[in-house]
């Protein structure tokens, strides 16, 4: 509660209601609902110099309502909101283990906003994981939770952990990797080892379900506005993945298809859209290419409406990557393709 809201409660109220009706017992059946509402959704925060501020500028509207009521009616509107929770797994949702945890995060912070990534990553893949958070998590603020649960290594010495980047987003995951490419891009502010077990959902741990015992519970608690710094010790070396990086030379582009794009079978590659356009091709042209040992031709277009049904394509994804698909079908599919597999695109000639 500051001036400018104390201020904007005393214009609403004296607009809605004239001066004697604050005594009613409809007002105050109304400011003690807002206040009950309040304490059970969400942290109060609030300070004395505000309280008195506020009761002084809505006193002033009418000098007898009980300032009691003022009291309550500024410390619910002045709430701390949840940050939002971004969850993805590679869980699947044929079971259970997606809503356990969702409980576990609610029974934390009842009114917390969980947002799903995905829960369908290819199991047991850091990689996709971890593309799938760089991929998310540009369009998320600052203050947002990620808790990301792909870990084969679970219950084994890998380390539960929490990251801050220097935008100011909080990652809850295993320390197997999936942070790399958020963290190459972002950077890191922090990291720390999740060892408070007060955090935790209790003391008997499961060895084998950490997504409910660990990063649910300090995924909600976080975003609840607890201080992370709480949770355990600074970490410095985190583990990275070796992702692989395109190489361009006077030949070409030497790449690799690194995944598949969902349900519709376009292929997605590692090279970069702008490291593609120094080859010189021209929308429309014809590029004759190799996937592992096998030559394809196929045009380059904006999107998969440029070709005829079933008709291959390159294009840029929506990304920034290069892909190849089908229009309306599976490109995967049809020519068989099994990821990582090598990809070489010559230069124009």
């Amino acid at each position: 509660m500051d001036l400018l809201a104390a201020t904007k409660i005393r214009r609403e109220l004296k607009s809605e209601y004239p001066t004697k009706e604050f005594r009613t017992a409809e007002v105050k059946k109304r400011c003690l609902a807002k206040l009950t509402s309040s304490v059970r959704s969400s942290v109060v925060r609030y300070s004395a110099v505000q309280i008195f501020i506020g009761v002084h500028l809505c006193s002033s509207v009418v000098s007898k309502f009980p300032p009691l009521l003022f009291v309550i009616l500024l410390f619910s509107t002045n709430v701390h909101a949840d940050a939002p929770l971004l969850f993805m797994t590679d869980f699947g949702t044929t079971d259970d283990s997606v809503v356990i945890c969702k409980g576990v995060m609610l029974e934390v912070a009842p009114d917390l906003q969980i947002v799903d990534i995905t829960h369908e990553v290819t199991p047991f893949s850091i990689l996709d994981g971890a593309r799938f958070l760089a991929g998310a998590s540009p369009y998320y603020p600052a203050g947002s939770v990620f808790v990301t649960v792909v870990d084969p290594g679970v219950g084994s010495v890998r380390k539960p952990i929490v990251v801050k980047t220097r935008k100011g987003q909080y990652f809850v995951l295993p320390d197997n990797g999936l942070i790399t490419l958020v963290a190459d891009r972002d950077g890191v502010e922090a990291a720390r080892e999740i060892t408070n077990t007060s955090w935790m959902i209790g003391s008997a741990l499961s060895s084998t379900f950490h997504g409910r015992d660990i990063f649910s519970p300090v995924g909600a608690h976080i975003a609840h506005g607890k201080d992370w710094t709480q949770i355990g010790p600074e970490i410095k070396d985190l583990v990275r993945l070796k992702v692989a990086a395109a190489s361009m030379d006077e030949k070409g582009i030497r790449g690799e298809i690194i995944a598949l794009d969902g349900p519709y079978g376009n292929v997605i590659t590692n090279i970069d859209a702008e490291v593609f356009r120094k080859l010189g091709y021209q929308l429309g042209e014809k590029i004759l290419l190799r996937i592992g040992d096998r030559d394809f031709s196929v045009p380059y277009v904006k999107t998969f409406s440029d070709v005829p049904l079933k008709e291959p394509l390159l294009y840029i994804d929506s990304r920034g990557h290069v892909g190849l698909a089908l229009n309306q079908a599976s490109f995967a599919d049809a020519n068989k393709i099994e990821i990582p597999v090598a990809i070489f695109i010559p230069g124009k000639h």
